[in-house]
């Protein structure tokens, strides 16, 4: 697939909007040129921007005694409330806990419909225990609590799991806060594959290399991540065992091996591969069996990814002269997939809605602008919902409310989530790394 040479970040990061060059086998010295610009860990804040038309108003002070957890955990819990676009934080002062009686009238006054307080302790066996209790202020009634007995390094999950609760609790939907992002960075002259939580701070470091990471994919157990590291010198697929660190090679064929995408069963595998010649998608096993390939085109195809009933595959191609995204039935044949875009000239990265009823993408507009846009698989209609010019890899959450994708702000590479209807943007800012490839993992931890 043909390519402008300014249509790339060769100059800074590796994407996967160059992953059609990967692919192509054009992808070449550029990737031990590339770097990001600064050189440590990602540290991550929350920057809301955009109003919500429905937002719930609720008032969440301080946990009391809540330094004791060594977490600002009320700031947590209202900046994953805050950043899930359903709700607004009303400023509420110290002093309430969940042993506490709220005087209806002052909250309602402060145009509160909700109120959430809780406390932190350190209990004898060194853990931490959150409590927290949650009230309806319109009605006066009391929604009950929770009690969260934690490792110190487990208080960050603790306040998410808070946050899902009280989610759940107002929205009658299940929250996100407590699973899980993977996305890379680079620090000096390495790369880093890191799995956080799913505000981007915390977690840990999976794959630390002076060779390029890109493409990471979660597993559907969220028990593996898949992705492709350049640490032979050239394009290799591996799947690793997040709990242990362990890794295997999936794909090491000739040629370039690349866009690692799971089943939703969590059985299979579909991944680009140029080892008949071009860049073709396959199908395997997830233990490595049972190679086949999908398609038999003259084209590129690549950055596949499967719908949530598993029987169809999403992919881009330049089957009709440009980058465009395609549809195909998984056991399908050439000659067999549907063309699914046709705004404009340039549309690659698919990631499909957990209810398969919603396909985020990323546009070309103008010579050198790429947002992100989402689209309704039933009625086509096309709707964009970012104002950068520079969007890359959106990513669902697992209960399809949130996008997370890359984009660039303030002259460095950041992450941003998104409501589907762009309202609410929130920017995980990166203030010592730069950072690109994101993907939200399954529920479940």
């Amino acid at each position: 697939m043909p390519e402008q040479p300014n249509l790339n970040r060769s100059s800074r990061c590796i994407s996967r909007r160059t992953a059609l060059l990967h692919s192509s086998g054009l992808f070449v010295g550029a990737l031990a040129a590339s770097s990001f610009s600064l050189t440590a860990q990602a540290q991550f804040r929350v920057d809301i921007s955009g109003v919500g038309g429905t937002q719930m108003p609720i008032a969440l002070p301080d946990f009391r005694d809540e330094a004791r957890a060594g977490q600002p955990v009320a700031a947590i819990i209202r900046s994953n409330l805050e950043r899930s676009g359903q709700f607004r934080i009303i400023d509420a002062p110290a002093g309430m806990f969940e042993g506490s009686q709220p005087v209806w009238s002052e909250w309602r006054a402060r145009n509160a419909d909700a109120l959430a307080a809780g406390s932190a302790a350190r209990l004898a066996d060194g853990r931490v225990d959150l409590r927290y209790k949650l009230w309806d202020v319109v009605k006066g009634q009391d929604l009950g609590g929770e009690a969260h007995a934690v490792a110190p390094e487990d208080v960050r999950l603790g306040a998410h799991r808070i946050a899902d609760t009280i989610y759940q609790k107002l929205t009658g939907e299940r929250g996100i806060f407590a699973t899980r992002m993977a996305y890379v960075t680079k620090a000096g002259g390495r790369y880093s594959l890191r799995i956080t939580d799913a505000d981007g701070e915390g977690g840990q470091v999976a794959l630390a290399s002076p060779d390029p990471i890109i493409s990471p994919a979660w597993s559907p157990s969220g028990k593996e991540l898949a992705y492709v590291s350049f640490e032979s010198r050239k394009a290799v697929v591996w799947i690793q065992d997040v709990q242990t660190g362990r890794r295997r090679v999936l794909a090491d064929f000739r040629g370039t091996n690349s866009a690692p995408a799971f089943s939703p069963d969590g059985q299979q595998v579909a991944l680009t591969l140029s080892r008949e010649g071009g860049s073709q998608l396959f199908i395997m096993n997830r233990d490595g069996s049972g190679l086949r390939r999908l398609t038999q085109s003259s084209a590129i195809d690549t950055e596949s990814v499967f719908s949530p009933d598993g029987r169809s595959i999403y992919f881009v191609s330049d089957r009709g002269g440009g980058p465009q995204i395609y549809r195909m039935a998984v056991g399908g044949q050439s000659g067999t997939a549907e063309r699914v875009t046709f705004n404009g000239a340039y549309n690659i990265s698919p990631a499909i809605s957990p209810d398969g009823r919603t396909m985020a993408f990323i546009t070309r507009q103008g010579g050198n602008s790429f947002r992100l846009s989402v689209m309704d698989l039933a009625s086509g209609a096309v709707q964009q919902i970012s104002d950068s010019h520079d969007d890359e890899s959106p990513s669902f959450a697992p209960n399809g409310r949130l996008l997370v994708y890359a984009s660039r702000a303030g002259g460095k590479d950041v992450l941003m989530t998104s409501t589907l209807d762009g309202k609410i943007k929130a920017k995980l800012i990166s203030t010592l790394a730069d950072v690109r490839e994101p993907t939200w993992g399954p529920f479940g931890r």
